[in-house]
């Protein structure tokens, strides 16, 4: 005799498998974007080159001096730069929205860029540093300006609203002491860190790429595996308490991680402005139903960022700062979103 589900049951049985179906076609169909973005990243220039060469050269597949001195000595460097930047501020972006609740809460705006910066600025100006020196200082600065924002928001518990407020003022604050550290500067360094504050994927350094890559091969997954004490999160610590989750030991973790990996990315390409912030809410409209996915909005972030780059050196009349893109299309998007968001009463 066969025992037929409820339909709430079967309705909900449904509901996930359709749920999964579409953020695996949706992640997939990024991945597929990025890869084709990445190739494209490579192709273009004054010398102009086949996918196939491309491809083949990356991948040791034939072996064309001119060719690979080209993509691997050229291109890669910049194509990995954005690839991984974009990869970083994407996954970073949509961690911090979805642990304060706010869609707001971006690295950009809540101070760890600008702790990060500031750090990295200094060691530039001060120091006369460089290299993974640079990537150091600004992992020190964001946790440092992370710490100050968490100590700062603590009343029994971080609430997303306070932290935001503070976190703005920390970024003021630092934004400040940028200024300050600039006015000390001689003429040749203050215009080096002022073109690593406008934000481009084509300064880093090969070391600084590579602990960029290794972070993220750690720190990727380990985001995806913390989904799910973060959709528990969304629901409010005392759901989240209910259903077993150690709330704030879980948001300390993926504050670390979504901290560390903006950190890093700011290292590597400077203060690039909105890719964090816009790359969740995209992933989400892609994903319908099944919002709230890290990966899926990583790769978006990857998408937006070789965008970006390929416009501002290839389409603009003067080579242009990656940072100078991304900001021209993030700042309506922002004026936007504060719009609505006063509408709907979820301002504040």
């Amino acid at each position: 005799m066969t025992v037929l589900a409820p339909p709430a049951a079967r309705t909900l049985t449904v509901t996930r498998r359709r749920r999964s179906v579409r953020a695996a076609v949706v992640t997939v169909a990024l991945a597929v974007a990025v890869a084709a973005l990445f190739v494209v990243t490579m192709m273009v220039g004054s010398f102009r080159l086949s996918a196939w060469e491309v491809i083949a050269s990356v991948l040791h597949l034939e072996d064309n001096p001119s060719v690979d001195f080209v993509v691997r000595g050229l291109r890669l460097p910049t194509a990995a730069s954005g690839l991984t930047v974009g990869l970083a501020l994407g996954a970073s972006g949509t961690i911090f929205q979805q642990l304060l609740r706010n869609p707001l809460a971006s690295p950009d705006f809540v101070g760890i860029s600008s702790g990060a910066g500031l750090a990295a600025v200094g060691g530039i100006v001060l120091l006369n540093l460089g290299g993974l020196a640079i990537s150091g200082l600004a992992l020190g600065g964001a946790i440092l300006a992370a710490t100050l924002m968490y100590v700062l928001a603590w009343r029994d518990g971080v609430t997303g609203y306070r932290f935001i407020l503070i976190g703005i003022g920390v970024a003021v604050f630092f934004d400040g002491l940028i200024g300050y550290v600039l006015t000390r500067a001689q003429l040749s360094q203050a215009r080096q860190a002022m073109h690593w504050l406008a934000g481009s994927v084509g300064q880093a350094s090969d070391t600084e790429l590579k602990v960029l890559t290794a972070a993220l091969i750690v720190l990727l997954p380990l985001a995806v595996l913390l989904q799910r004490p973060l959709r528990a999160l969304e629901l409010g610590d005392d759901t989240a308490r209910a259903l077993g989750t150690r709330t704030e030991l879980s948001r300390a973790g993926l504050l670390a991680t979504g901290v560390v990996l903006v950190a890093l990315a700011v290292s590597v390409a400077g203060p690039i402005v909105f890719v964090a912030l816009i790359a969740g809410p995209i992933a989400n409209r892609l994903l319908g139903p099944a919002t709230g996915g890290i990966l899926p909005a990583a790769l978006v972030g990857a998408v937006l960022l070789l965008t970006a780059d390929l416009v501002a050196v290839h389409l603009m009349p003067t080579p242009l700062p990656t940072g100078v893109v991304t900001g021209a299309v993030g700042a309506p998007y922002l004026l936007w979103l504060l719009a609505t968001t006063n509408r709907q009463g979820a301002g504040g």
